[in-house]
């Protein structure tokens, strides 16, 4: 059958849900020929074999038949996927092979790679980004019973992929490769199974008592999920998150245009910085300005690209402790259209720096603020 218009999850059916099929139709997967591993816990040999049997395993698991037809189309490509960091990652240290962030890293690299190759992998973005998140929290069941708040990992992984679904992951990664305390990673999966039933978000993210009660939780430690905190906020900020030429500027002129923006790209042309030197006197000037607001308890929109967790989170925590609830507004527009865009700015974003930009991006997580929209 002719697979030429098809997107990489009608290939992945079409194929079989063969590895070797999709691998020869996307090369990026030849990237993890030759990537060595820890013989102590992979001795089925490099990245590659290892990722081959890992979606021969998830064929063969009892679950399997019983997942809708999307289910498994994206679960098999989170298989063929799940260590696409590793190439970045992996370095020869202390005498032995290690991947240090290879699910973090994994995430970023197939979130850029279909992002830039939309046409090829043809997903829509709940389907991306539910396959970059299981590619991102695929090695949680076998290491989360080692954290100080075991349920904190859980209960911020549902906020984003269903569990059931990395349960079958981590079984599949478990099962296909050589190591030599065999069934114990698999153990390790079914407590997580069992506790993620015990927690109530084996299907769903985890039923908070209010917002408030679910930003506390995911922002302070030692608080049990089932409180409920008094909510004593009182304003609300907006964030937006999004590549350059997303559209943040038109979606707050649309929806916004009454309120206050504090907005980067504004205080840049203002100094009269480039884009090209560094923002450190430009952000200074932000959070100046913001603090004023805050200090009114006036509601305003904080304007800029605001692509990595850490900054969101920083920016996030100074609002929150003057008691505004921050909503995080992420747009996105396709790769193509996004470089046309940039093609007619009077003040264009060098290339090499919108190409850095994608490859760091992370996605906004629901639980980083009291919510976080998503527009395309």
């Amino acid at each position: 059958m002719d697979t030429k218009n098809k997107g990489i999850l009608g290939r992945i059916r079409e194929s079989g849900f063969s590895f070797e099929g999709l691998a020869g139709q996307y090369p990026e997967l030849e990237t993890l020929k030759g990537v060595q591993q820890n013989p102590e816990y992979h001795a089925e040999g490099d990245v590659y074999v290892h990722t081959g049997k890992v979606c021969s395993e998830l064929l063969k698991l009892p679950e399997w038949d019983g997942l809708p037809k999307r289910e498994q189309e994206i679960l098999f490509l989170a298989a063929a996927f799940h260590d696409i960091g590793k190439p970045a990652c992996t370095k020869f240290e202390d005498g032995r092979w290690t991947s240090p962030k290879h699910t973090v890293v994994g995430e970023k690299v197939f979130r850029a790679m279909a992002y830039r190759g939309a046409d090829r992998f043809g997903m829509g973005f709940w389907e991306r980004e539910l396959a970059a998140k299981l590619v991102r929290f695929h090695g949680l069941p076998v290491w989360f019973w080692k954290k100080k708040r075991t349920d904190y990992g859980l209960l911020r992984a549902a906020e984003a992929v269903p569990l059931r679904l990395l349960y079958l992951l981590a079984k599949a990664d478990a099962r296909g490769r050589v190591s030599r305390t065999p069934g114990e990673l698999e153990g390790h999966g079914e407590l997580f199974a069992d506790y993620a039933k015990e927690l109530g978000v084996w299907e769903n993210a985890y039923p908070f008592a209010n917002a408030h009660t679910r930003y506390q939780y995911f922002h302070k430690e030692e608080m049990p999920p089932g409180a409920q905190i008094y909510d004593d906020t009182e304003f609300d900020v907006w964030m937006m998150s999004g590549l350059p030429l997303a559209g943040k500027d038109t979606w707050i002129k649309e929806n916004k245009a009454d309120r206050p923006v504090v907005s980067l790209d504004d205080i840049r042309a203002e100094l009269g910085i480039s884009p090209k030197d560094g923002s450190g006197k430009v952000a200074s000037v932000a959070i100046e300005r913001s603090r004023k607001l805050l200090r009114r308890k006036e509601p305003f929109i904080w304007n800029a690209t605001n692509l990595m967790q850490e900054t969101r989170q920083r920016l996030i925590r100074l609002f929150a402790g003057y008691g505004a609830r921050v909503h995080v507004v992420y747009l996105e527009a396709g790769y193509k259209e996004l470089q046309e865009r940039n093609q007619i700015r009077k003040r264009q974003i060098p290339g090499n720096v919108l190409e850095q930009m994608i490859d760091k991006m992370e996605m906004p997580e629901p639980w980083e603020g009291y919510g976080t929209e998503v527009l395309k």
